[in-house]
């Protein structure tokens, strides 16, 4: 069924050249196709919660995007300030040039501290933890996803979408290792999913969550098929 794919997209816009109107354009699309929600920049989360406050639809913040290299406090804030506007759902980017230094410990820290905030306003908010897999060696992937599994983060993401390749069957297969059968910790799969053969692919390697603004394309690809 259609429905069955679109309630796990994210439907996404993120290019810095968004207006009210595509957020308009956005949510109208979410609420028409049934998808999981929209995964907007935490400037326009409050119009989103508006235009979508008797839906279902969830509205997810992006924090620390795209490149992950805000301080820690600064994350937070931001975490809170999209909460408090209507976000239920937080997408937040490790900071990628501590884990390339080796610097785990702070990583951890760095995503403890927004899981914990964003918790502490509800245990219903999910976080979703955004890695860019293609910036990543395999054993980067596996220590992240190891000490992702250590917080009470609900998601590990691939990519934001805007750094190198994004969202590929192997890592996904990877991660779903790694996180073991007995985990309640998830995989969202974005950046680079423009077909419904790619979704599905996906999907089928183990992801829950697919990130994507090519998701009116998808479904019309799947009814066509």
């Amino acid at each position: 069924m259609t429905d069955t794919i679109a309630r796990k997209i994210d439907h996404t816009q993120l290019k810095p050249e968004v207006t009210k109107d595509s957020i308009k354009k956005l949510c109208k699309e979410a609420k028409t196709k049934k998808f999981a929600s929209v995964c907007i920049n935490p400037f326009f989360v409050s119009l989103a919660s508006n235009l979508l406050r008797k839906s279902k639809i969830k509205v997810c913040a992006v924090i620390g995007f795209p490149l992950g290299a805000n301080k820690t406090e600064i994350k937070i804030l931001e975490t809170q300030e999209a909460i408090k506007d209507g976000a239920s759902e937080i997408d937040m980017v490790i900071n990628i040039g501590a884990l390339k230094a080796g610097d785990y410990d702070y990583v951890k820290n760095d995503i403890e501290g927004v899981v914990e905030v964003a918790k502490g306003y509800s245990e219903d908010i999910i976080v979703k933890v955004i890695i860019e897999t293609g910036l990543l060696t395999e054993e980067e992937k596996i220590q992240i996803c190891k000490k992702i599994k250590e917080t009470r983060a609900d998601f590990i993401k691939t990519s934001t979408g805007f750094n190198t390749k994004g969202a590929t069957v192997n890592d996904v297969k990877l991660l779903k290792r790694c996180i073991g059968k007995n985990s309640k910790l998830k995989i969202k799969a974005s950046g680079g999913i423009r077909t419904y053969e790619k979704a599905k692919e996906l999907l089928n390697a183990g992801a829950e969550r697919l990130g994507t603004s090519s998701g009116v394309e998808i479904l019309k690809n799947k009814k066509k098929r």
